[in-house]
């Protein structure tokens, strides 16, 4: 029994080892097991990936797709990103504001210098006995309780200015012995002539003051009045004829042009000193000569004896099928009188039957359809600016107009435009060099189609550059490459452009997200290399601007031979390149020509003071003396006469309230 029990005990030693060894060999059995498991199911993946990177390395067709799928997608983003052209606004007219004289009412003339020199007496140490000195006070401060009270609904400048001048100067202008003065009356004439000069004579008118029954405190509030109201009305007329009525910065963002400064204190002190006040205001419209020619212009048209049954259809009418219009009368009245016998015949039975309805009828839009055609424009139906010139001609109501906006026009740029200048009408589609000493010369422009604007600006030549690369705006790039480059990344590579990027490395324009460029997500230069399909041509003229606008040669040389010469982006194409190039730089059209053949793309800076004005003017003084009158282009005269229209209506509510 003693010898059984270690028995036992190997026994289970054995067992324990015996277990052991089966689970290690159970474990191992697992984990090779596992192990061959995880290879087999590992070894298609690392085959698929390596597969598929072999693939993207040398696989062309994966490339293609891959390739096809980036366009479609550029293609897709590219026609969502667009640059916007500058815009038209609504016109909001200069604000009138109602200005408090209250800081007028206080009697300080005469009180203030009695106040003062009793200061003064008590301060000295010998004085026993205080001196009294009277105090008088002029009309004008007899008057002043008045003035606590009133208010004036004018321009903010002139009611700045009238505080200004009365608190320097507090006697009356306009008024002596509580009546008004020749001068005042002088001055009521000259603000009655303001349409001589295309202003709104309504705008300056004033009362004579109804004194004959009034007396005391009443006297001194009418008479207080009619002071005020002319020197506001005197001032506002200066405003107008030296700044302009409207705004131009507020009809579009196509007109950048700084509004006059303008001394209105110093205007009123002018108008207190002069003999003759009528002479003195009219000093405050521009005397340069342009102006004038204007306003003798204006005169004679106005004094012309006009038929009396001429047909006159209203400027700016824009009729469309369906629509009604006062004017339509006077459209069936013009084509009566001036189409065809052929089209009268044609439609005899319309002419016949038309009652004089303002309803633009479809048998009235045929009738203008037939007439269009025989015009040669465009037989749509549409009666716009066009079809009226063509209908009635350019009748003296029209040119009239064009004459007023182009005097409001006038007051928008500098008095003195400079002796040397050059000035461009993108109405006349004309460039003028001027110097003194020379003939100007004039010649053709192409200016930018009616989507891509040219700006109402001025500024300062200062460059020509030789052999000029392109520098492609971004609106371009957006607007007219990134399609292009859509559908062809290399676009920009084979058709001569050069793509850096802002630290002027050359890069493929395959390689450019130029989605990220549209965006302004990423910068990107693109320019276009010198040569004969250069869209610069040879040379252009710098006036550092931010509408990168510029005057320059093109290879396009056939558009000069049109009339209206509308499509460029918005710079200015010279029909005579090298000869303005020439007349800017004072050198002869010889050296401009041996500066381009050699090659080289070079600048060279231009000395003296050359202003350039970029303008707009639908009439303007030609070569020869005569006003020449030239087609609104860009409808900017309709925009002008509406920016006028709200301002009288302002200006008018304001009188009446």
């Amino acid at each position: 029994m003693g010898r059984a029990e270690p028995t036992n005990k190997v026994s289970e030693g054995q067992e324990a080892v015996s277990v052991s060894q089966k689970l290690s060999a159970g474990l191992k059995a697992g984990l090779m097991a596992s192990v061959l498991a995880t290879s087999f199911f590992a070894l298609p993946v690392a085959e698929a990936q390596a597969q598929g990177f072999f693939q993207r390395l040398f696989d062309p067709e994966f490339h293609r797709r891959q390739q096809e799928r980036e366009r479609r997608e550029l293609q897709r983003k590219a026609v969502k990103v667009r640059v916007s052209a500058p815009r038209y606004l609504t016109y909001a007219p200069d604000k009138l504001k109602a200005v408090s004289l209250a800081p007028l009412s206080e009697k300080k003339t005469a009180e203030a210098v009695a106040e003062s020199a009793e200061e003064a007496t008590a301060s000295t140490s010998d004085a026993n006995v205080s001196t009294s000195i009277p105090v008088v006070l002029t009309p004008f401060d007899e008057s002043r309780p008045a003035l606590k009270t009133m208010k004036l609904t004018v321009l903010p400048e002139v009611g700045e200015a009238l505080i200004a001048f009365y608190r320097e100067h507090p006697d009356f202008v306009w008024v002596k012995d509580g009546k008004p003065t020749a001068k005042a009356a002088q001055m009521r004439r000259a603000l009655r002539n303001a349409a001589e000069f295309a202003l709104n004579p309504a705008d300056y008118v004033v009362a004579l003051p109804a004194t004959s029954a009034l007396e005391g405190d009443e006297l001194d509030a009418a008479v207080m009045r009619f002071e005020m109201e002319l020197s506001a009305a005197a001032l506002t007329y200066v405003l107008d004829a030296t700044r302009g009525r409207v705004d131009p910065n507020r009809i579009s963002q196509y007109h950048d042009l700084p509004r006059h400064e303008v001394d209105l204190v110093a205007a009123l002190e002018d108008f207190t000193a002069s003999n003759d006040v009528a002479t003195a205001l009219e000093a405050h419209q521009p005397q340069n000569d342009h102006f004038k020619k204007l306003t003798a212009e204006l005169k004679r048209l106005k004094a012309e004896d006009e038929e009396a049954d001429q047909i006159v259809i209203a400027p700016g009418t824009f009729l469309k099928a369906g629509k009604s219009s006062p004017e339509t009368k006077n459209i069936v009245a013009a084509i009566a009188r001036h189409g065809s016998e052929e089209l009268k015949t044609a439609h005899a039975e319309t002419l016949a039957a038309y009652d004089g309805s303002d309803v633009y009828a479809p048998e009235l839009v045929s009738l203008v359809k037939a007439f269009q055609k025989e015009a040669k424009l465009t037989p749509d139906g549409i009666v716009g600016k066009n079809t009226i010139k063509a209908m009635v001609g350019e009748t003296n109501a029209a040119k009239i107009a064009k004459v007023k906006l182009a005097m409001e026009r006038s007051r928008w740029i500098p008095e003195e435009l400079g002796a040397r200048k050059v000035f461009i009408n993108q109405a006349a589609f004309t460039a003028t060099y001027f110097e003194p000493g020379s003939d100007p010369m004039s010649m053709r422009v192409v200016v930018g189609k009616k989507s891509n604007q040219t700006n109402f600006f001025y500024d300062k030549i200062e460059v020509v550059e030789y052999n000029p690369y392109w520098g492609v705006p971004y609106s371009i790039i957006v607007n007219e490459m990134i399609p292009k480059l859509a559908a062809n990344p290399s676009y920009l590579d084979q058709s001569g452009y050069e793509v850096t990027t802002p630290g002027g490395r050359k890069v493929s324009s395959a390689s450019v997200d130029w989605y990220a460029v549209a965006a302004k997500q990423q910068s990107i230069n693109v320019r276009q290399y010198p040569g004969r399909s250069n869209a610069l041509g040879e040379v252009k003229i710098l006036f550092p601007n931010k509408h990168h606008i510029y005057m320059h040669d093109t290879p396009s040389k056939s558009l000069f031979k049109k009339d209206v010469r509308a499509f460029s982006h918005g710079c200015i194409r010279l029909h005579d390149p090298k000869g303005m190039a020439a007349a800017v730089l004072g050198k002869s059209k010889d050296y401009v020509t041996s500066r381009i053949a050699a090659g080289q793309n070079e600048q060279e800076k231009v000395s003296g003071d050359i202003p350039v004005y970029v303008s707009y003017f639908t009439a303007w003084p030609e070569a020869d003396g005569n006003i020449g009158f030239y087609t609104d282009v860009y409808d900017r005269d309709r925009y002008l006469l509406k920016a006028i229209e709200k301002t009288d209506q302002l200006r008018a509510k304001a009188r009446a309230s």
